[in-house]
């Protein structure tokens, strides 16, 4: 690290103009990047993405695209018009050419018993991009309007067109600026001087860069339009985070009596380390995603890689030749003093070192206690409810179908592929769970037909998955091939949480590998793994409360509970939480170790390191956290769910985990924390230290 500090700051004009013409180029590359993100959700190999691929291949529609419901309900009293429904049929057909379309003309399954109100099901062709309706929605939407009369109303709803009613909402721009403008608030706070730009300038230039391998990146494989937001607001957060941790000791080192290039050597010697191993651990998490077979979450671990990588190359070269510059003219107005140390987080560390196995036994009970709703997990996509709960014309509607007992599981129809549709449809038709079941003749293409079930509650809730995944059995009983979203989604459970136990297992070897040799103790990096367990299952628990049992979503969101956790959320917070809590771990640990080879004892060196770490870690978290409320601005549910979880998490950990539990893990554990086996390397080395430190 010495040696790049003399680098850099030998050199630290050409490396501020180095990075001043990549982050340009990643300004320019930004937008061409996100314009070739996909928004396919590919599953190779697995029956329902196939069968899906097969129906949008052969039909140009359907599969794993929800319907677009045209609900008719007629006024209080009165029942709907058969004519009416074809004229419906007739409208929507020349409103969405080549659309898939069953009538409730021809289909008494899609109008209710009492005939108040009817549903006429339309497949529109899907185009590529966000929204596979573009230009079919709003032309059905118009075709609704048209057919409302003063006797009936018409109205158009769907899982697509539900998402639509969420508004317009923000782009990552300006979810980034604003997570900026957050930032720079904290950052004010903690510096008090104009040294609070620097991390900022060095976000900015490890997004833009990020964004620029990512344009490459697109050129080669698929990426999933979701690392927009991770790489902006995640890259934002994490490059805030150790250019924080650089700054912080440089000013330590110049209030130390370091100056000029000597500061700069001093803080990468010691920081430098910290923020190395933590990028490389946060790196290797994300990265793990990579060996999923899923694409789609292969492109974050890919995208999830660069991110922690670029920051820390950014913290080691861009943020040493800033301060080189024009560091002492930064310091202005000096508002702070040059000690990292915290009275507050002193006073902390004291009492959570005094009352060790008081500290850990609340600490673990109240993570205990926000992990229990995780046992009741129900991953699957938001339920009717939740989405309709936003309001307008398309909440009405899908509230309309489930009140006159049509199933609410008609917004997203099991999609069934066969040569002997007749057989399939009696085996279903009256079968418990199963609302409805229709196989119109028109589609077919040559002897391939295509038969459609639906569930009498939603199937998104676990109720309504039970009912579909029978419905599913009995089809391939009968020599059916069986699509639709939630086949794709149980094969995407299968196909990423059958083989979690992998990835898992990798992170664990990896992460314990890294800290070892980081921290050099067996103990600790152990320690590390099993808080971290404790703060990811408190943090789903929190999300499962929050999100899936509705508790505080109507004030926060404005809408009511999910009633699922999405699909892939879990691994992807997993993911990222695993490895941004690594962070604060090595920043605290890292810290505590210093203090104990300089000469603490354990108990002193834990309470200076919880002094001298403690607004460090709380700012990067709040700042993160500021990322995270932006990006649930985003007006889709499974983004909201995801931001809140990542949200809490941080906090969670930053605050209960690294504040109390950690440290007072260490205190209790004493002496053990550094025990490491007689044939690790440098072990000789350091048990001389250690006897001439007791001799002295």
């Amino acid at each position: 690290m010495t040696t790049l500090a003399r680098l850099v700051v030998r050199h630290r004009w050409w490396v501020i103009a180095a990075w001043i013409v990549v982050a340009l180029c990643g300004a320019f590359g930004a937008s061409r990047a996100t314009s070739a993100l996909s928004y396919d959700f590919s599953l190779p190999g697995q029956s329902g993405y196939e069968t899906n691929a097969d129906i949008t291949r052969e039909f140009g529609s359907g599969g794993d695209n929800a319907p677009v419901l045209v609900v008719s309900k007629a006024a209080p009293g009165g029942s709907v018009d058969v004519e009416s429904g074809s004229r419906i049929a007739a409208a929507a057909a020349s409103a969405a050419p080549g659309a898939r379309i069953a009538s409730y003309t021809t289909h008494p399954e899609l109008i209710s018993r009492d005939r108040s109100t009817a549903v006429t099901v339309v497949y529109p062709k899907v185009v590529p991009g966000a929204d596979p309706y573009v230009t079919s929605l709003p032309a059905l939407q118009q075709v609704a309007k048209e057919s409302t009369s003063a006797t009936t109303s018409v109205a158009v709803t769907g899982v697509d067109a539900l998402n639509a009613g969420g508004g317009g909402g923000v782009n990552v721009l300006v979810e980034t600026i604003v997570g900026g403008v957050g930032a720079l608030v904290v950052l004010a706070l903690v510096f008090g001087s104009f040294l609070a730009i620097t991390p900022l300038l060095t976000a900015a230039a490890s997004i833009l860069t990020t964004f620029l391998i990512l344009w490459g990146l697109t050129s080669i494989t698929e990426v999933s339009f979701i690392v927009q937001y991770l790489l902006a607001l995640i890259g934002l957060g994490v490059a805030i985070d150790y250019a924080l941790l650089i700054v912080t000791r440089w000013r330590e080192a110049r209030g130390n009596g370091y100056d000029g290039e000597q500061a700069v050597e001093q803080t990468l010697a010691t920081a430098g380390r910290a923020v190395l191993f933590s990028g490389i651990t946060v790196a290797v998490s994300l990265a793990a995603l990579i060996a999923l077979p899923v694409p789609f979450l292969r492109s974050i671990g890919f995208t999830g890689l660069l991110i922690p990588l670029i920051s820390v190359v950014a913290a080691l070269t861009l943020v040493p030749a800033l301060l080189s510059v024009a560091g002492t003219k930064l310091e202005w107005p000096h508002r702070r003093s040059t000690s990292p140390d915290s009275r507050l987080w002193r006073r902390v560390g004291t009492v959570v070192v005094r009352h060790r196995w008081a500290s850990t036994a609340i600490a673990v009970i109240v993570l205990a206690v926000l992990a229990i709703p995780v046992a009741s997990l129900n991953l699957s996509s938001p339920t009717n409810a939740s989405l309709a709960s936003v309001g307008g014309p398309a909440g009405q509607a899908v509230d309309a179908v489930a009140d006159a007992g049509l199933g609410s599981g008609l917004t997203t129809p099991v999609e069934i592929v066969t040569d002997s549709p007749q057989s399939i449809v009696e085996a279903l038709r009256g079968r418990p769970g199963v609302a409805g079941v229709v196989a119109p003749t028109e589609w077919q293409r040559g002897s391939t037909h295509i038969v459609d079930a639906w569930t009498t509650v939603d199937s998104s809730t676990p109720e309504g998955g039970r009912a579909a995944a029978d419905i599913r059995t009995v089809a391939e009983q009968h020599g059916g091939r069986v699509g639709g979203i939630t086949a794709q989604n149980a094969d995407f459970i299968d196909a990423v949480y059958g083989n979690i136990w992998w990835v898992l297992l990798l992170i664990v070897v990896v992460t314990f590998a890294l800290l070892a040799t980081a921290l050099r103790s067996i103990v600790l990096p152990l320690k590390a793994l099993v808080l971290n367990a404790f703060s990811l299952a408190a943090a789903f628990g929190v999300t499962v409360f929050i999100w899936q049992e509705g508790h505080g979503t109507s004030l926060l969101f404005g809408q009511d509970g999910a009633g699922a956790i999405t699909i892939w959320i879990p691994v992807a917070v997993f993911a990222f939480l695993f490895g941004l809590s690594m962070d604060y771990e090595v920043f605290l640990l890292s810290r505590i170790k210093e203090e104990h080879d300089a000469g603490a004892s354990t108990d002193t060196a834990t309470i200076d390191g919880v002094a001298r770490t403690g607004r460090l870690v709380t700012s990067a978290a709040l700042i993160l956290f500021l990322a995270f409320i932006s990006l649930a601005q985003v007006p889709v549910t499974d983004v909201k769910i995801l931001a809140t979880a990542l949200a809490l998490g941080i906090i969670l950990d930053a605050t209960i985990v690294r504040g109390v539990l950690a440290p007072a893990l260490v205190a209790a554990l004493g002496p053990a924390n550094w025990w490491v086996p007689k044939w690790w390397p440098g072990r000789a080395t350091r048990q001389l230290q250690t006897e001439s430190r007791t001799a002295s």
